[in-house]
């Protein structure tokens, strides 16, 4: 059964990042895909302070919820994030915590979905989602997409259950990811996934 780990990257652990999420965990368990809710937007995590020294460790130096996530991204074959809009951008707390998970796991995130969902009462969407879909570009994870953008409007969660257009694209989105997550694993047992190739690093440390 294919899994999907979900980031709740709100501090208010039932509004309107929390009602987008819901109702793709209701869609993927119809789809018959397991799923778990994380709360990251709650939790006191600090930003990567660049030691390197997960390199040697296989963890964050920095012994809290992203060790523990870390884990359970290992083991999962999509990610959602999920995050409000603050000042145009995702909360801060939720970027802090993706910098060091991304950076700091050894485990490669090859061919895990993900997909990224915002929140907000007016703008600042289109800007916070393309932030978050860089850390799956990056890290060689398709992504996901749906019938529109993959937001929701609102003040409160009462708010985002009128919008039904972003409720209709949260369920859309979570049916494309259960069949992109099942369509892999068939043609990893069928073709294995693509190779990757790690020889070069470009930094021009000569300054030519």
């Amino acid at each position: 059964m294919s899994k999907v780990l979900l980031l709740n990257g709100s501090a208010h652990q039932h509004g309107c990042t929390a009602t987008a999420l819901d109702e793709m965990i209701k869609t993927f368990h119809e789809e018959g895909i397991e799923t778990e809710l994380i709360q990251v937007g709650t939790a006191a995590v600090r930003g990567c302070i660049g030691c390197g020294k997960c390199s040697e460790a296989g963890q964050c130096v920095f012994d809290d919820l992203v060790n523990k996530v870390a884990q359970k991204l290992q083991a999962a074959d999509g990610l959602v994030i999920g995050s409000p809009v603050y000042y145009g951008s995702p909360n801060g707390t939720l970027l802090s915590f993706l910098d060091r998970l991304f950076y700091s796991t050894p485990f490669t995130k090859h061919m895990k979905v993900g997909a990224a969902v915002v929140s907000c009462r007016r703008g600042g969407n289109t800007a916070s989602f393309d932030v978050l879909n860089k850390y799956f570009t990056i890290s060689g994870m398709p992504v996901a997409s749906s019938t529109y953008w993959n937001q929701v409007h609102g003040f409160t969660a009462e708010d985002v259950k009128k919008d039904l257009e972003g409720l209709q694209t949260m369920r859309n989105l979570a049916r494309n990811m259960g069949f992109m997550m099942k369509a892999f694993a068939d043609a990893r047992e069928k073709y294995g996934y693509p190779r990757v190739e790690n020889d070069y690093f470009t930094s021009f440390p000569d300054g030519k």
